[in-house]
């Protein structure tokens, strides 16, 4: 189960807090329940981040030589900072996405939506199948992002391998071989980082004019990068994915019954790309009558705490709005929520807004596939088509 937490969400056997070994018999403790995932994310005293970054699968020396020889280094900067360093490193990240800024960029960002919309409209009606996630959901956060944090001069294509292999490094199940290839492409964009840390604009000059050494102006890019664009990305080729089964939603949408926003929250809810996340215990403690000894790797399972019917009254059903429906971890919680929840949910708010529309009348040709990972779900395409179009066509 470990790797496949985002598949068996729905399990009803699983109890509030349960060992589970990985595939190299590590022990975990999971947590599903809302209130205890909440109390530990909240408790950064008793349960460290420490652990966020750790390779879940142990990297064999050809790997680490690779990362060594590009002289990779991720210190505790954001998602993994349990130091005094923390909040002076995130107030500078969360002026780079104030909401202000943030909102200043919703008008391009319906424009280029839009265009997309209207081509991608074009296509269908041509009887030709469109992958949602490349044609739309893929770049546009990086796009974004570069509109308000000044990025390294790379393609999209590249900062994307660069996201994918660095979620699937470190928090997939892998074979040396796989491990060993990930190493190289992942140490070789952070030499990108690196160079650009030092001279670079935005961001990373005021990380440097605050103190920071380079290695700090590195790991906030690389999480901006890794855990900022590419979970959005994701979001949306799932949320999009789910409103494509769900036409009496988008009938709301149409008729204005249902608004955009609980669409979002409730696919945030229901559909998270982050469906797990990890903590340490620092100290012996008790979780839901549990005990918990120091140094315990702790995994909370956020897709299922979401689904808690404590929290919301339909917890498997896809209605916008109901109650309990925000009160989602899909950001996490406490000192180190996520820096950019504003702007993935307005990312959100303008795909669901411009692209209902296109799922109306098509069928799915297919449906986003997502690897063995602990943490991200990364789906890999979303194809749809008209209904009735020729199956040859897909």
């Amino acid at each position: 189960m470990l790797f496949r937490s985002w598949a068996q969400v729905t399990d009803p056997g699983w109890p509030d807090v349960a060992r589970v070994s990985d595939q190299v018999g590590g022990t975990h403790l999971v947590v599903t329940r809302h209130a205890l995932v909440r109390q530990v994310l909240a408790d950064p005293v008793s349960y460290r981040p420490d652990n966020a970054l750790d390779a879940v699968t142990a990297m064999p020396v050809t790997a680490l030589r690779v990362l060594a020889g590009h002289r990779f280094r991720l210190p505790p900067t954001l998602a993994n900072n349990s130091g005094a360093s923390h909040p002076r490193i995130r107030a500078i990240v969360a002026d780079a996405l104030h909401p202000a800024r943030v909102a200043a960029q919703r008008q391009w960002l319906t424009g280029l939506v839009r265009d997309r919309v209207t081509r991608i409209g074009g296509t269908l009606d041509a009887g030709e199948p469109v992958d949602l996630h490349a044609e739309l959901a893929a770049d546009l956060p990086l796009l974004v992002l570069a509109r308000l944090v000044d990025l390294p001069d790379a393609s999209v294509g590249a900062v994307k391998e660069f996201a994918r292999a660095a979620l699937e490094l470190f928090w997939a199940p892998l074979d040396a071989d796989r491990q060993l290839a990930l190493a190289t492409e992942v140490g070789r964009f952070h030499r990108v980082l690196r160079d650009f840390a030092a001279t670079g604009g935005g961001l990373a000059a005021e990380l440097r004019a605050a103190g920071h050494p380079a290695d700090v102006v590195v790991g906030a890019l690389f999480f901006l990068l890794v855990a900022g664009q590419e979970t959005t990305s994701q979001f949306l080729t799932l949320l999009l994915h789910r409103l494509a089964g769900e036409p009496a939603v988008r009938a709301g949408l149409r008729a204005g019954d249902v608004t955009v926003a609980d669409v979002v929250e409730e696919g945030l809810r229901l559909e998270p790309p982050i469906v797990t996340w990890r903590r340490v215990a620092a100290t012996e403690s008790t979780l839901g009558g549990t005990a918990v000894p120091a140094g315990t790797s702790l995994v909370l399972w956020l897709g299922r705490a979401g689904r808690d019917p404590a929290v919301v009254e339909f917890p498997d059903e896809f209605r916008p709005g109901q109650r309990g429906s925000r009160r989602h971890l899909a950001f996490g919680a406490g000192a180190h929520r996520c820096v950019g929840d504003v702007l993935a949910r307005m990312e959100a708010t303008v795909v669901v807004a411009e692209a209902a529309s296109l799922l109306d009348g098509v069928d799915v040709v297919r449906a986003p596939w997502c690897p063995d990972n602990l943490t991200f779900r990364m789906p890999d395409a979303l194809v749809v088509r008209r209904s009735g179009a020729p199956a040859d066509r897909a």
